[in-house]
């Protein structure tokens, strides 16, 4: 079990030196040996203070309130500097370029001052088979003191040839039919720029080529550039009024070309305390396809 300590998150100019060289071929050497689980190991940052001026720009580029506290998915977007340094580091066993962030999971026990220092976990998990390759988890802990104060787990598909033929009828199942509009229901209607990937990855540190240009998406088929899941996720969580402590749990659709516009439906966020738990969807507003699926659960 190998346990890396940081005095600070691995800044995004020493990282990607680092991925452009595990990208090469090696010449007149030998690359790392990589083997075919996930390795056992774990990267911590004791003192973690947030950085005020890049948590100002994630707010107003997802909509979140200036109110003094982290919004939910925040440290998902903190915790991509250890996960890219992991994959590198380490004896990953997947192509980088390869990953499809396929699902993604929040809990937030209690509010989180943006004045607070924490210290942050991150960890391999649960590698297992999927009809289109293999899946694993990036699980992260966030603490205040020794209090656990916000959890996440992010969900990634390498996509490999496994000798199971993907059925129309298996792909009909990831399309969701479209949420009625109820009465008391979340209903926004928003235009996604087309520079939003761009903007967004000079915040968030993830500068992936198929979120920043039409030309680089089209290298790894897409037909045009793709917004990130993350910021998806974080731009319908931005309009609710949410509880002190919950979960979200989403699972990431067919992807949202730009520019797009798009359109949320949910249930009433109001209902959380006697029901227990919502649901939130995401589709294009052109034409209905699911962009993402989302429930929240209140602790």
């Amino acid at each position: 079990m190998t346990t890396r300590q940081f005095k600070s998150l691995p800044e995004a100019s020493q990282t990607y030196p680092k991925i452009i060289k595990s990208l090469l071929p090696v010449i007149g050497g030998h690359a790392k040996g990589k083997s075919t689980g996930l390795p056992e190991a774990t990267y911590v940052v004791n003192e973690l203070k947030v950085d005020k001026n890049n948590l100002q720009d994630y707010r107003r580029i997802c909509g979140f309130a200036d109110n003094g506290q982290i919004p939910p998915t925040y440290f998902s977007v903190l915790s991509q500097s250890l996960q890219m340094n992991m994959m590198v580091d380490e004896a990953f066993p997947f192509a980088m370029l390869g990953l499809v962030h396929v699902a993604n999971s929040v809990t937030q026990y209690r509010r989180i001052a943006d004045s607070e220092e924490v210290s942050m976990r991150v960890s391999f998990a649960n590698l297992r088979n999927h009809d289109k390759g293999k899946q694993f988890d990036f699980v992260t802990q966030v603490y205040s003191d020794a209090e656990l104060v916000w959890e996440g787990t992010s969900t990634y598909l390498s996509r490999q040839k496994t000798g199971k033929s993907s059925s129309k009828d298996n792909k009909l199942k990831t399309i969701n039919q479209k949420r009625e509009v109820a009465h008391g229901y979340l209903h926004s209607v928003f235009a996604v720029p087309e520079d939003i990937g761009r903007r967004y990855a000079k915040i968030s540190g993830d500068f992936n080529l198929i979120h920043l240009h039409a030309v680089t998406a089209k290298a790894f088929g897409f037909p045009k550039a793709i917004a990130h899941g993350m910021w998806s996720k974080a731009k319908c969580l931005s309009l609710m009024d949410l509880p002190e402590a919950y979960t979200v749990n989403v699972t990431f659709k067919l992807p949202i070309f730009l520019p797009s516009e798009v359109e949320l439906i949910g249930e009433n966020v109001a209902t959380l305390e006697e029901a227990g738990t919502i649901d939130f969807d995401l589709y294009s507003a052109k034409n209905d396809k699911p962009h993402l699926a989302g429930t929240i659960k209140k602790l």
